[in-house]
Order: C-alpha cells, then structure tokens, then sequence
C-alpha cells in the first residue's frame, strides 16, 4: 500500500468526524434559513468578503470603493491564490463563482483537517489526532469552514508544512509555506515557521561540524516567498514599493498597533451594550492567549509553537475588525492540543458531554452569525 494510502486510511475516522460535524452544522443553518426564507448557498457563497473574492476571480484586481467619510477600500487587501483556484475552477466547469468557491473552500477544508490529523499524529498519537479534529470542526466560527471563505485554504497548507518540517520534507515545506503566504496576510506565520526550523537545523548541523545542507536553506528562502511576492506587487502597483500594501490594508482599518486597539476595544464591550459577537470575539481572543500559554507547557517543536504563536500575536495585536478575531485563530489549530489531550484523559461520559456542549455552541452560533448578526464575520 502507498504510505500516502495508509496515512489517508488512518485519518479516515477523524475526517468523518470532521465531516458529520460540518455537515451537521450545515443541516443546522439549512433548516433555519427554510424557518426564514433565506438562501443557505447564499449566504455560505456570497457573506462579507466572499463577494470581494468571487470578484477578483471573475474581473481581476481593480474595484475601489470611496466612502463618505473619506475611508477608501481597494480590493489588493486580498490576497491572490485563493480568487485564482475560483477562477480555475470556474473555466474548469460550469458552475458559477459562489459554487466554485464553496467547492474550493470545502476540498481546502477536508485537506486540512486530514493535515491537522497528520500533526496531532505525529505528536500526540492517533487518538489525541482525532479529537483535535473533531475540535477543530466544531469551533465557535467552524461556519467559515464550510463558506466561500480562505482560512479552509491557508489552514491546509500550513497544517501539510508543519507537517513537513516534523518530517524533515525541507523543500515541500518550503513550496507549502509559500503557498501559504500568498492566500492570506497571516500566512506569514508558515513562513516564520518553517524559516525558525530550518535556520535552528542550520545551526545544528554547524555546530556538529556538518555541512549545513541546502535544503533547510532553501525552505528558508522559499518560505516568505509567496507573502512577500505579493506585499512587493502591491507596492508597486500603488507606486510605494514597501509601504503600498499596509497603506491598502489601513484603508481597511487593519494594522497592527501592538494591542493597543484591542484593549481600547476591550474596554468598550466591557462599558456598553453591543452586538453578541463582540463579546464572543472578546472571549474567544483571551481563550486564545491561555491555550497558547498550557500549549507552549507542552513543550511542542518549535515551527508548531513559532506558527501558533505568530498566529495569536497577529490577532491580538491587530487593530480593526474585532469580531474577525475568532475567524483569524481559525489556522491556529495547535491551540486546541491541550484541550484534545485533556479530552483524551477524561472520562468517555465527561468528554461526550463537552463534546456534545461544544457541537451546540458551534451549530447554533454559526447560524445566528450568517442571519442574525449585523456585523462583519
């Protein structure tokens, strides 16, 4: 049997959890959106800024919108490789945009999450891989999941790099880590990753008096690759070479201020009534920053604390969108390592019924996201 033949039927049980979990939650928003005349592949194809990628797909970059109040929004805060698939897949069949996103988000979600197998394999065992899968599929904002949306995309790269770092798979790692970087800002965090391993394997080798190799530095060098290809074309575009691209994200709002913005937000929910998923996003954010601390207890390798980490960082010190915070720590499926392994020791009657708490949460929430609220996901 191929030994890629054999991992897949290994994760098989874990990829129909994954599976029945987002399928589940799918029925779930399905059967509300019948209670309220709503369209299900509507809202899954064309939320927020699934509308934006499904237009770069069909039209290229371009689309500028100005606002009253001066605020000016272009589409190159988008990063490429995901409008790209769509757009391949729409020359491919014929389906239109909304579908052939979906049907890239949801491929992208099943190899991610049979990627999430693979590392919680290797490091934590074959039973401990399942739960964090199953964890993984029912997150609060599991939704984006099964949404025309690119964290599907950047969670399966980055899940297959680490998994190729742990591997020692060097120029693989570093060909993911790229690809990661050109589907969403925070694919930085692969590259940061897979360079943190190859510059230690540098090192080790060196100090054993071995040559260093030139596959951990060529990883290096492919890693950032995909990331820093667009930053720079962006600068060009706008005619600022280094800065263009973050003068384009704050046209979004999005920068990072160290936290400063987070906290003045913090203390905004803390004061006065808002929208449930202000407070949610709050509450998953500092869930967040305690799973990082009981994970970097574990003494994880390095790449999968480096990646897991940046991840965090990014989302906390960001400024802007608070309520996509949630949706950001989607790739940082590490997070969930303490509470799989917690799982894995509990009794079969406790993790069953914090499993079937955590199913609730994800199906009702992620239905209450794309019809009842009014903020951006």
């Amino acid at each position: 049997m191929p030994p890629w033949r054999a991992a897949l039927g290994r994760a098989a049980p874990a990829l129909g959890l994954f599976a029945a979990a987002r399928l589940t939650g799918t029925a779930v928003l399905a059967l509300w959106c019948l209670h309220i005349d709503r369209s299900p592949r509507a809202l899954l194809a064309k939320s927020w800024d699934s509308g934006w990628y499904t237009r770069i797909a069909a039209e290229g970059y371009g689309r500028t919108l100005y606002w009253p109040d001066g605020v000016v929004q272009s589409d190159l805060a988008f990063f490429p490789l995901y409008p790209a698939l769509v757009r391949g897949v729409t020359a491919v069949l014929p389906v239109a945009g909304g579908t052939a996103g979906l049907l890239v988000s949801w491929l992208a979600a099943g190899a991610a999450a049979w990627g999430v197998y693979a590392v919680g394999e290797r490091l934590w065992g074959a039973g401990t891989a399942r739960v964090l899968v199953l964890l993984w599929g029912l997150l609060p904002h599991s939704v984006v999941l099964t949404m025309a949306y690119t964290e599907p995309l950047l969670t399966a790269f980055a899940a297959w790099a680490l998994y190729a770092v742990l591997t020692r798979h060097w120029l693989w790692a570093g060909v993911l880590a790229a690809l990661a970087g050109a589907a969403r800002p925070n694919g930085v965090a692969v590259a940061a990753a897979v360079g943190a391993a190859g510059a230690l394997e540098v090192y080790r080798r060196l100090r054993e008096r071995r040559a260093p190799g030139w596959r951990p530095c060529a990883a290096v060098l492919l890693a950032p690759a995909g990331w820093l290809g667009y930053v720079l074309w962006v600068g060009a575009r706008t005619g600022d070479l280094l800065g263009g691209y973050f003068r384009v994200q704050a046209g979004w709002t999005s920068r990072f201020d160290f936290g400063r913005g987070t906290v003045r937000f913090a203390r905004t929910i803390a004061t006065r009534p808002m929208d449930l998923g202000f407070t949610v996003s709050l509450l998953l954010t500092g869930v967040a920053v305690v799973l990082l601390a009981l994970l970097a207890l574990e003494r994880p390798p390095l790449p999968v604390l480096v990646y897991t980490a940046v991840l965090v960082v990014i989302a906390v010190g960001g400024a802007g969108f608070f309520e996509s915070k949630p949706r950001f720590l989607l790739p940082a499926f590490p997070l969930l390592a303490p509470l799989a392994l917690a799982l894995r020791r509990a009794r079969p009657g406790a993790a069953t019924v914090v499993v079937a708490a955590l199913a609730g949460l994800s199906f009702g929430y992620g239905a209450y996201l794309l019809t009842l609220a009014t903020m951006a996901l």
